[in-house]
């Protein structure tokens, strides 16, 4: 399957996000509170742009069937994967007015712009396969921790119960499908630079989740 050889193509920078501090320390519920803040401004304006990336699925689909999974994702963002981030804007205090009010960072904006520019050059595959990495690595991270440390920390324990639920995982196998419809009896050279975009795509979640942890410069 060549979602598996995506993931090994990345796994040694997958791994290194169990050992992030930012995550480490959430799945322990000792992340200080405005780290976490931060990140959910961050990652919230984060999602809107990468909504963007199954809206032009909607767009570049030839067929019903296409459009209709492409907009399914596109809900899933707005509304299931956003619904943990206003329940924790809720419990921290950010308002509407405060997103409007702030502005990606350099990091977040190098990420979403280097996703949108492959989608709109590329294909359905490109589109897929640029996507996967934020969400099927939000998958494994969620597992992960729940593994490592359960569901039930007083503040992060909704975080990682979204994350390992059996809803995000329906949300992860509609793209983890996609990208094994389309990229089915790829050349060994188209292979390789998907491979790129994914490997690239991980390495700027590990950069937003180091971004998260630092605060901007």
């Amino acid at each position: 399957m060549f979602t598996e050889e995506l993931y090994f193509a990345a796994k040694n920078i997958w791994d290194s996000y169990y050992e992030h501090p930012f995550l480490k320390e959430l799945g322990l519920d000792t992340l200080p509170k405005e780290k976490f803040k931060f990140y959910i401004i961050q990652d919230y304006l984060y999602l809107l742009e990468y909504s963007k990336l199954f809206a032009l699925g909607v767009i570049k689909s030839k067929e019903e069937s296409d459009m209709k999974r492409f907009a399914k994702l596109t809900d899933g963002i707005l509304n299931s994967e956003m619904g943990i981030h206003r329940i924790y804007m809720k419990k921290l205090g950010i308002t509407e007015a405060d997103i409007q009010a702030s502005k990606p960072t350099i990091d977040n904006i190098s990420y979403t712009s280097y996703m949108l520019s492959i989608s709109h050059c590329g294909d359905l595959k490109e589109i897929a396969v640029a996507a996967l990495s934020c969400m099927w690595s939000y998958k494994m991270i969620g597992d992960k921790l729940k593994e490592l440390y359960g569901d039930e920390q007083d503040f992060y324990g909704e975080w990682i119960q979204a994350y390992s639920s059996d809803s995000y995982d329906e949300l992860t196998n509609w793209n983890l499908d996609i990208v094994e419809d389309y990229c089915s009896n790829l050349s060994e050279k188209e292979k390789e630079r998907l491979k790129t975009i994914f490997i690239n795509c991980s390495i700027f979640e590990y950069k937003f989740w180091s971004m998260s942890y630092k605060g901007d410069l």
